[in-house]
């Protein structure tokens, strides 16, 4: 096979090829190199081969932690710099976990001397083993090289003229050439109206529309000079009602073009109809995976919850279905994580690089108002709007976009133009929008050191009411050679069947018991469990259920790695963590729960090892029910948690020793005495540090010490929000809809039908927050946000029965706001 980038012809389909372990005959040479690198001026990579990319002999940096954000400027004059990264790195993962159970237990055999084996477990075990060792000798059988991808999208607003693209699909070539790869998104090709989503009757007329005006800028004369090997290809293309995504390569590349793969999610109307959603493509260029994904999110400003649930669906419900051998060669190859056995698919993160990009309608947060946005955006003053960019702010806060990264936002937002102008829109006769960085594109990368963002700019046409916006990446390709590779097989097999015999695996654990003392509410606490392989073959191990369950332990313990094999001699370590979460909290405090468990971990064709997990529940206010707060005068600390002991210390038939919880008399009057004045009060985030002594003073009676006001409120909503039991119940949501004329009555009903404890709390809540809104001058807070907190605060999801409930959800909840508008409103509850 022909590795030059520039005639790279299609040997692919050759049986060498279609067999990746074979060593192909008369081809173990490296590939061709016909480039003289340049890396100083990006420009100078384009040359007589089309734009082909430079190859690198050594392998690139290993994966490093991301350089604070830079300008764009920056970014596009370097031409091997990392990307920007996120304010802050999110400290979860979006990412698919691996299931730890990977046998079921009706696999299992037992030999006659009582040893057990799952030979499903064992291939999968040793299948995962072998993968982690040609991960780690990948850089021995492959070259890299550097190649250019333009990724663009836009919302065309259901319009479509004649007018020429090259400023948006070719604005940088004089720069940086023709990229190899270009991808193109679009949202709302046609209009979103019921017919339109229901039966997509125009759909494929109006992509074909769309793919023909980027073929024919493309591979105009002007950018071809009439060299068909300057030409692009079109690769694959996929559309759902409004959406569309379209990949075009360069000719001299197509050969080396596989497993080409395409995906659509709906996500809009009953969250399957395709108004809003995703497309997706992936494929292997060389032997580097890709993956495109154009989606359109919820709209309005004030759904980001409804926007990081649309990513999170098309995120888990997006799979390529490209067969088993095209996974297993990308395993071979070292570059996917993932067991081979029987698996045929794959999801968005299991890329080498992954792009996603489209309208993603995060807007600039609510509590800047529209028309301070108009005049910041006016004026291309951005700091103070990309600070509370909400997809910034969710990605900081972890809740959206894990792990992906997106480059410094440099031009004025996108979104809402008057079609036709470069004008914001202000036409009194139409809505008033507050202009958003509606339109983006992030990239997740396996090595973030394989991809750096040369520049992050819109275009300026403008008969949308979107400027169109694109970026071209420089990315480090990868290039096997299959003979080297073989090698590197050939070597780790030796070494494992070296080992691999018929005695009894033996394994020594340093501790069984695992005693974490004393554990709080929200706390993660880890202890480790060292295993050390003492016989003289292979050990695989596996954490197992333990009979007549289906769980591999209780639900708040955690274990990492659920599996793993070990040489003779070789250690690993295991963690088990265990964290109180609010049900668990709420389990423990009813004496459903104590923090007691115990672990089975299988030696397969071996012994079974039991480990108990223990702790002490440090109890907390957080996670219990306003009912039983009111009880107790002591400091919950102080309660014992266990019923007899709880009977002995204090009376049971005793009535409610207080009218509302102690401690949320304790944050608010603490939150009145640092000062309601204070600018953005409830909307600045705490300090987690303090947050945590905060609630530690709550628990033990202790007195608060200076502590800001912002840590104050962060406590305070989320004592309100995770009570066991909220103070505003299901059955008390509204049946109708609620409008002037009668809600002074449901009003009055709702404070009728409320429980007497409840009912303090929330007059007490909403007083507090009454008080708060006479400071608006101040802390600038509004009663519609305001309502919005209490909402989240004190009531608790409405839940219905299927799509019935699933739509009346935000009609219910929307009563809900009107209601707590009301009493923050009205002269007198």
């Amino acid at each position: 096979m022909d590795n030059n980038w520039t005639n790279a012809p299609g040997g692919s389909n050759n049986s060498a090829a279609n067999n990746r372990w074979a060593a192909p005959a008369g081809n173990d040479q490296q590939p061709t190199n016909n480039y003289v690198p340049n890396y100083g001026n990006p420009s100078q990579m384009i040359n007589q081969n089309y734009g082909a990319p430079h190859q690198h002999q050594q392998p690139p940096p290993q994966r490093q932690q991301a350089p604070p954000p830079r300008s764009v400027s920056n970014i596009s004059s370097a031409s091997h710099s990392s990307a920007a990264a996120p304010p802050a790195t999110p400290t979860t993962s979006q990412k698919a976990p691996t299931d730890p159970i990977i046998a079921d237990r009706a696999g299992d055999e037992e030999t006659e001397d009582g040893r057990i084996r799952n030979k499903e477990a064992a291939s999968k075990i040793r299948d995962a083993w072998i993968y982690k060792q040609i991960r780690a000798r990948q850089d021995e059988f492959t070259t890299y090289q550097q190649g250019r991808i333009f990724v663009g999208t836009w919302n065309v607003n259901a319009k479509g003229k004649d007018e020429n693209l090259s400023s948006w699909l070719c604005a940088d070539w004089h720069q940086y050439g023709p990229p190899d790869i270009v991808v193109v998104g679009f949202q709302e090709m046609v209009d979103l109206n019921a017919v339109n989503v229901a039966v997509e009757n125009k759909s494929q007329q109006r992509s074909q529309f769309w793919v023909d005006r980027i073929r024919s800028t493309l591979n105009s004369r002007e950018n071809t000079m009439g060299d068909p090997m300057r030409a692009y290809t079109q690769l694959a293309v996929k559309y759902l009602v409004g959406l569309l995504v379209c990949v075009f390569v360069k000719a001299p590349h197509k050969p080396r073009l596989k497993y080409v793969g395409t995906d659509s999610v709906g996500v809009g109307v009953m969250g399957v109809m395709g108004n809003k959603g995703g497309v997706s493509i992936r494929l292997q260029f060389y032997d580097t995976t890709l993956c495109f994904v154009c989606t359109h999110l919820a709209a309005h400003r004030e759904n980001v919850a409804g926007r990081n649930a649309d990513f999170a669906n098309v995120f888990s419900k997006t799979s390529f279905e490209i067969g088993e051998e095209a996974v297993s060669e990308v395993i071979r190859s070292g570059s996917l994580n993932k067991l081979s056995a029987g698996t045929s698919s794959v999801g968005i993160s299991e890329h080498d690089i992954s792009f996603w990009f489209g309208d993603l309608n995060y807007r600039v947060d609510e509590s800047i108002p529209t028309e301070r946005v108009l005049e910041l955006s006016k004026a291309n003053q951005l700091s103070e709007l990309i600070e509370q960019d909400q997809l910034n702010v969710e990605r900081a806060q972890g809740r959206v976009f894990q792990d992906w990264e997106e480059g410094q936002l440099a031009f004025k937002p996108t979104y809402k133009y008057q079609p036709g102008t470069d004008l914001y829109e202000e036409r009194p006769d139409k809505k008033l929008r507050a202009p958003a960085w509606c339109d983006r594109i992030l990239w997740l990368a396996q090595e973030p050191g394989h991809v750096s963002q040369l520049n992050y700019v819109r275009s300026e046409i403008n008969f949308s009411d979107h400027k169109p916006v694109m970026s071209t990446f420089l990315v480090t390709i990868k290039d096997v050679v299959l003979s080297k590779r073989m090698q590197v097989y050939k070597e780790v097999i030796r070494l494992l069947d070296t080992f691999e015999n018929n005695s009894l695996p033996m394994v020594s654990l340093d501790r069984i018991k695992l005693d974490f003392g004393e554990v709080r509410y929200d706390q993660r606490v880890t202890l480790p469990i060292i295993i050390t392989n003492t016989g003289k073959v292979v050990a695989p191990f596996r954490l197992v259920p333990k009979l007549e369950e289906e769980a591999l332990c209780k639900p708040w313990v955690t274990v990492s790695p659920a599996y793993g094999m070990l040489i003779p001699g070789e250690q690993t370590e295991i963690e088990v963590t265990i964290a109180i979460n609010n049900a668990t909290a709420h389990a423990l405090n009813t004496s459903r729960e104590v923090l007691e468990d115990s672990l089975i971990l299988r030696l397969e064709n071996g012994r079974d090892y039991y480990i108990s997990v223990s702790g002490k529940y440090a109890r907390s206010c957080f996670g219990m029910s306003v009912d039983d707060l009111v009880l107790y005068t002591d400091p919950i600390r102080a309660v014992p948690l266990d019923p007899i002991l709880r009977a002995e210390k204090y009376d049971i038939n005793t009535k409610a020793a207080m009218c509302v919880p102690k401690e949320l008399w304790r944050i608010i009057d603490a939150i009145y005495e640092r000062g309601l004045d204070e600018r953005d009060l409830f909307s600045t985030p705490g300090n987690p540090d303090e947050v945590y002594q905060i609630r530690e003073c709550l628990d033990t009676g202790a007195p608060f010490g200076n502590f800001s006001v912002h840590s104050m409120t962060e406590a305070l909503q989320s004592f309100l929000s995770n009570l066991s039991s909220p103070v505003v119940p299901s059955s008390l949501f509204p049946t109708l809809d609620i409008d002037a004329q009668n809600i002074q009555s449901f009003a009055r009903k709702f404070l009728e039908d409320m429980p007497p404890i409840q009912y303090n709390v929330f007059i007490y809540t909403v007083s507090f927050f009454r008080e708060v809104l006479s400071h608006r001058q101040g802390n600038r807070l509004s009663p519609a946000k305001i309502a919005r907190i209490c909402c989240t605060c004190l009531v608790s999801s409405a839940q219905g029965n299927g799509e019935e409930g699933a739509e009346s959800l935000p009609k219910k909840r929307g009563n809900m706001q009107q209601i707590m508008l009301h009493f923050l409103e009205t002269n007198s509850i």
